[in-house]
Formats: structure tokens, sequence, C-alpha cells
């Protein structure tokens, strides 16, 4: 026992010792020593990953941002800046490739899809097979089958309006994302909106977002292969979302490949795909990112944006009388050049997507293992040391007070100004060779679900307790007590709840 004891003391030493060491280098002689930020944060990962645990790493970024600057040190080998030069230097640079922590978000192993994907090559190829989903000609294409979509949207809000039953536009806005992007990617009818069977798929999703936002932020818990992780999706709802995205892909597959335009109608003759065990082939890890990327962001973007209109009627009535006025018919709302001219509506979308964007995160990059190392990483004027990982957060830029001023404020006409400098840190969608495909697919779903509500309803918040769902609370000390700021769990997507309204029919 006592060599026992001696031998774990002698560890607990060495272990101790040894760790004092790599603090103290961190500190005094790493190559970014001289850049400010948290103390913890130049110490350890474990700092991003204790508030993306919270969920709230974004809040902590952007009031980090505030104390130590615009270029702020949040791990011992990341760097995150805060200005639209920045942006453009980090997703617009062929030197840089997405870091290898994006890893955590595999399905597989060596299994990767357009999102995730490190190596150009393999990424162009895969972002030309969805980008031709989601093209303009596709996209008119589908546009009855997503106008179908809307009416069972309008039809939820309408049965509600006729007993005055509050709306949680949280889940009614993601129940009609995952429905479309079940349509567009697979041709198949979740029905989310109109019955209980797939409406676990959500809490599914943000679970597993969770999950991968903190392995990217604490890349250790990957090192140390922590599965265990996984289990904080219950087994039986992972289970049944893997099985959900097999069955909307074998049921597909089934089907002649001209028989829906679809995601599947463009990419299953292009890869070599083993239809009896599709879980391994190349089309699933497409198909899972497909999923759930591109029907939950724009339901949170959906939600943002009845929360703002909502809570401030000035707004509210100058894009109602917009649309309105542009129409003489719901008929005639669609996509085209006459839903294009509601400048105000699309400002609406801009200020939404600004102030509460699907994503909040920082998506970092590093220097790629073939690049050209002999040339400097250049930075907003930084050299940035090889091994590091760069980023912008999103949340901290659209709140930066130098492009976007009272950046709290829910101002739509900031998009109708001449005002470069806005539109110069505006990213939602991220930049560059790696920006966001359904970027055309969210503007349309956006404009045309907002346009057609006000058409057909009125709709203010709820009354009482229930209609404050959404916003901060005064007093609160963890940078949520902004009552009037859509409240945004960071789970590398993002996860909100609410708000409540009440919607009563036009005339």
């Amino acid at each position: 026992m006592a060599t026992l004891n001696t031998f774990v003391g002698y560890a607990s030493s060495t272990f101790c010792l040894s760790l004092l060491i790599l603090f103290i280098y961190r500190l005094l002689f790493h190559p970014l020593r001289k850049y400010p930020g948290p103390l913890a944060a130049k110490l350890s990962d474990a700092y991003a990953g204790y508030f993306a645990a919270a969920r709230r790493l974004h809040l902590k970024t952007y009031h980090d941002h505030l104390q130590y600057g615009p270029v702020i040190r949040q791990g011992p080998n990341k760097l995150v800046f805060n200005t639209a030069t920045a942006l453009r230097d980090i997703y617009q640079n062929d030197q840089l490739v997405k870091a290898s922590i994006y890893q955590a978000s595999q399905v597989q192993p060596d299994k990767y899809n357009v999102f995730n994907s490190r190596d150009k090559t393999m990424h162009r190829m895969k972002r030309r097979l969805v980008g031709q989903a989601l093209s303009d000609h596709s996209l008119r294409q589908f546009e009855p089958t997503l106008l179908e979509q809307i009416d069972r949207f309008l039809k939820v809000l309408l049965r509600a309006s006729e007993t005055s039953i509050p709306v949680n536009m949280t889940p009614t806005s993601r129940h009609l994302g995952l429905d479309i992007i079940g349509q567009l990617g697979f041709g198949y009818d979740l029905k989310l909106q109109t019955g209980e069977e797939h409406r676990f798929l959500t809490k599914a999703i943000m679970f597993s977002n969770f999950r991968i936002n903190l392995c990217m932020q604490f890349p250790f818990l990957i090192h140390l292969r922590l599965d265990i992780l996984a289990s904080l999706i219950p087994n039986g709802m992972r289970a049944r979302l893997l099985a959900t995205v097999e069955k909307m892909i074998t049921t597909r597959l089934a089907q002649p490949v001209d028989a829906k335009r679809d995601l599947l109608s463009f990419v299953a003759p292009k890869l070599e795909t083993d239809l009896k065990d599709v879980r391994r082939s190349d089309l699933w890890p497409e198909a899972v990112f497909f999923f759930g990327a591109g029907g939950d962001t724009t339901g949170t973007a959906l939600a943002g944006a009845f929360f703002y209109l909502s809570r401030n009627p000035s707004c509210y009535q100058k894009l109602a009388a917009e649309i309105r006025s542009t129409f003489t018919s719901a008929e005639e709302i669609k996509t085209g050049r006459q839903l294009a001219s509601c400048r105000y509506l699309r400002a609406c979308i801009d200020e939404s997507l600004r102030m509460a964007s699907p994503s909040s995160t920082t998506l970092w990059r590093e220097q790629g293992p073939s690049g050209d190392q002999s040339q400097p990483l250049i930075i907003d004027g930084h050299t940035i040391p090889p091994g590091t990982l760069v980023g912008v957060n999103i949340y901290a830029l659209h709140h930066n007070e130098k492009y976007f001023p009272s950046p709290f404020t829910f101002r739509p006409e900031r998009w109708l100004e001449e005002n470069n400098l806005a539109r110069a840190a505006f990213t939602p969608f991220s930049i560059g060779p790696r920006s966001c495909a359904g970027k055309p697919l969210a503007y349309a779903e956006l404009s045309l679900v907002l346009a057609k509500t006000l058409w057909y309803f009125n709709f203010e918040p709820a009354p009482g307790q229930l209609g404050k769902v959404g916003g901060g609370t005064t007093g609160r000390t963890d940078r949520r007590d902004r009552e009037d700021e859509f409240q945004i769990y960071d789970v590398f997507g993002a996860y909100n709840d609410g708000p409540y309204l009440v919607f009563r029919p036009r005339g």
C-alpha cells in the first residue's frame, strides 16, 4: 500500500509540474502571448468549452471583445477577430482551410459532407452537387411544393386564431423548415406541421449540434474519445433520428432518379452508392447535413423575425403596409420581381438575420497542410503564426457599433441606407467559397412566409408573461438581461424559444 501511495503521489506531482510548465509556456513563451484575452482562455480550451456547455459562448465572446479589443485570444492556439477586414482576410483566403476540429461534425470517421470537408477539391465537388439542388432554376421548380408547405403553416395559424390561442413561433417555424427540407432534400413528406410522429427531430438535431459545438470548442474531448457525449442525445431519440434519415433516403432511392426535383435527383447518379448499405455510402453524411442545417436554421431566422416585428409596432405597420399595397391577392405572392420589389421586407429580414443569426458561433480556419508556409499569413494587419486557429464570431461582429450603430435596436432602415460598412460586416451565411449554399432558399422561404402571413393576419405578442417569452430578463447576470433581444442559445446552430403570438385574420 505504501508503494502504491508513493507511486500515486509521484504521478500526481509529475502531472501537476507538467501542467505548471505548460501553463507557464502558454503565458510567457507562446507565439500568441502578446494577444489579450481572459487568463483562463490563454491557459486552456476549457474556457471556451465551459461557455459552449452553457450555450452562451457568443455572448461571452462579444463582451470579451468589449473588454480586450478587436482581437482576442480565446484559447492557447485560437484568435478571434471582430472586424470586417478580418472577415474577408479569413474567409476569402486561399491559404486557409476549415480547421481539423470540424471532424467533430462527421457522421462517421472518414465520411465528409459539404460542410466538414477540408480538402478544397472534395469540397468543390460536393458544393457543385448540392448547389444544383439550390440553384435559382431548381428553386423555381420547387416553388409549388414550397408554397404548399407554407399553406400548411398558415392553416396552423388560422386554427389557433379561431380561439385566440397563442402560438409559440419557435416550434411552429422549425416544423415548417424541416417539412420544407424533407421535400427539397428527399421528396419526403415529414408532416411535422400536421402530426406528432417526427416532431422529436427538432430536439434531436439540437442535442446533436450541442455535442458538435462542445467538441469543436474543446477539442481535448475528441482526443480523449469521449464518445459518452453522444449519450447527451437519449438513445431512443438518436436512433429514431438516424432511422428517419435512412428511411427518407432509401424511400427516395427506390423511386426513379428523375421522379422529383430534389437533392437526391442531382446527387445520387453521381455517387457510387450501394443502396443495400446506405449508411456507409457517400450519400449518408451529405443527407444528414442537408437535413439538419437546411431545416433547422431557417426556423431560427423566422422565429427571430416574428419576435422583432411583434415588438416593434412601427416596423410591423410599415412592413404590413408594403405587403398589402404591393399585392392584390395572396396568389400573387410568389418569388419574382413583385416580391423582390418589397425592399422593406428584405430590410426586415436582413435586420432579423443580423440580430438573431441562425449561427452565432465562430467558424474556425487554419493554414492548410499543403499551403505555402513561406508566405506569411496576414489577418487584418496581424502576422499569424503557423498552427493558429483564426475566426470571426458572427454574433460579436453583428453587434459591433462600428458597423451597426445602436446594435441592439431593431432598425431595418439601416439596410435602406447607403452604408457600405454595414454590408461589409454582414455575414449570416458566411462569405467566400465556404459560404452557405442554401442562402437563396432561406431568403425565398423567409420572404414568402412573412409576406403571406401579413397578407392574411394581424399579430401581436400574447398577453401577460407568455408574451415575454423569447426576450431577456432584467437583472440576469449571464448577459441575458435585454428584454427586447431575442435570446439565442449557441449550440453551433442556434436554439431558442418563443415568441408567443396571437393571430387574428384580417377583415
